[in-house]
């Protein structure tokens, strides 16, 4: 079992920019892919960046691309998600979790963690 814990969600405004990390245990993530989904109120949870385990390469929804980037360090145990240029549209629950990119990229994974709240004002 990997426990994923998520952290550096906030309130901001329009613009700026935050880090989420997140933290597993448990077990060694080097295996997994890793990903960042995310759930809006009243709106499906959906996928938002992916990394792969081999090689690293990486994955972005179109609506976040140019803006996220997603990274991991398996000697730590962690991966990352710094968002640039937020818009209030990328208000959402952002979980941190373990998948197929096929699973990822249909807002399902193996494991997920609880999730960190971001909000965008305008």
């Amino acid at each position: 079992q990997v426990q994923l814990v998520e952290s550096g969600g906030g309130k901001v405004q329009a613009g700026a920019s935050l880090r989420l990390s997140c933290t597993a245990s448990g077990r060694s993530i080097s295996p997994y892919r890793m990903g960042w989904l995310r759930q809006a109120p009243g709106r499906e949870r959906e996928f938002v960046a992916s990394i792969s385990a081999s090689n690293g390469f990486t994955y972005y929804s179109d609506s976040v691309k140019g803006r996220f980037t997603i990274s991991r360090v398996d000697a730590q145990n962690t991966v990352y998600l710094l968002m640039k240029s937020l818009k209030p549209e990328d208000t959402a629950v952002y979980y941190c979790a373990a998948g197929s990119l096929t699973d990822l990229r249909a807002g399902q994974s193996d494991y997920r963690g609880q999730g960190t709240q971001v909000t965008v004002s305008s």
